[in-house]
This record gives C-alpha cells, structure tokens and sequence, in this order.
C-alpha cells in the first residue's frame, strides 16, 4: 500500500514539475527573472523529492521480495519440522534393534525350510526317483494319444436337408 501511495505522489510531483517549468518559461518571457529563479529552485527541491520517493520505492519493493521469501522459507522449514517428527514416530516404533531381530528371524525360518526341502529331497531313493520318471513317462504318453481317424472316405457332397419336414431329399438319400 505504501508502495502505490508512493507512486501516486511520484506522479504528483511529475505533474508539478512540467507546470513549473513551463510556468517558468513563461516568467522569463514575461521579465521576471528573480520568480523564475525561485521557482526553479522548487522544481530542483521537487526533482530531489522525486529521487528520494524512487529509492524508497526501490527499498519497499526489496523489502517486500525478502518478506516473500522469508514466508517461503518458513513454509520450508515447518515442512522440515513435520518431516522431522514423523521419522522420530518411525523410529521410536522401529528400533534397530527390532529389524535386526526380524532379518535375523528371517533367515532362520529360511535357513529351516531349506533343511526341510534338503531332507525331502534327499530321502527319495534311486528306485523311488526311477519310478517317479517312469510314472512320468506314463503320463506324458497319455496325453499325448490322438483320437483315431476314420478309415472310411469322407463323402464329396453334403446331403441338403429339405425344408419340409427336415427331411432329406429323395435323390440324395439314394445316391449315400
């Protein structure tokens, strides 16, 4: 806000100053040097004004950058603040000590089923493992048996079926 007042009196002063200097010129033309002087002496004050309006202009409009900025980096470190306090929850719930203690739980229970799978695998005989290929064998041929073809030949002509009665015509029937 203090920054568009300051604009608005910039203005101002502008304004001022062409009147005056016009209104001087039209003093010396009248022969009144000594008004002309004083009143270009105000308009230099003016001019003065004005530069001084410029840099506080200039100062309000860095002073704002930096508040902006300073809000921004608040907003950063609150979101650094909450982060904080969620990773200290975390950790208070899991201590290092617990994953420890959960990684070297799963090991062991992986260590212990690959004992079982080593047992299993090793109690099976070569007769056992034999019959287990032959079974094997047997069950692949299974699957692997076809439907038996027909012998006889296929017929050439499709018998047409008459639309009375879904019977087939006459002359058909004899020539199958």
């Amino acid at each position: 806000q203090q920054r568009d007042k300051l604009r608005q009196y910039q203005k101002r002063l502008s304004l001022g100053l062409e009147r005056e200097r016009a209104l001087a010129r039209q003093l010396l033309r009248d022969g009144k040097k000594e008004k002309a002087m004083l009143l270009l002496k105000k308009k230099r004050y003016q001019e003065q004004l004005l530069d001084k309006t410029e840099n506080q202009i200039s100062n309000l409009e860095r002073m704002v950058q930096d508040i902006e900025f300073t809000q921004i980096e608040m907003k950063v470190i609150e979101g650094l603040k909450i982060g904080n306090e969620c990773l200290h929850k975390m950790h208070q719930v899991m201590s290092i000590e617990e994953v420890e203690r959960i990684i070297g739980e799963t090991q062991d229970a992986v260590e212990y089923q690959r004992q079982i799978d080593e047992l299993l695998a090793g109690s099976l005989t070569e007769e056992d493992e034999d019959a287990i290929l032959e079974e094997l064998n047997a069950i692949t041929q299974e699957q692997l048996e076809l439907p038996e073809v027909p012998s006889e030949p296929l017929p050439e002509k499709i018998p047409e079926v008459s639309p009375i009665k879904n019977r087939p015509k006459p002359e058909l029937v004899a020539a199958s």
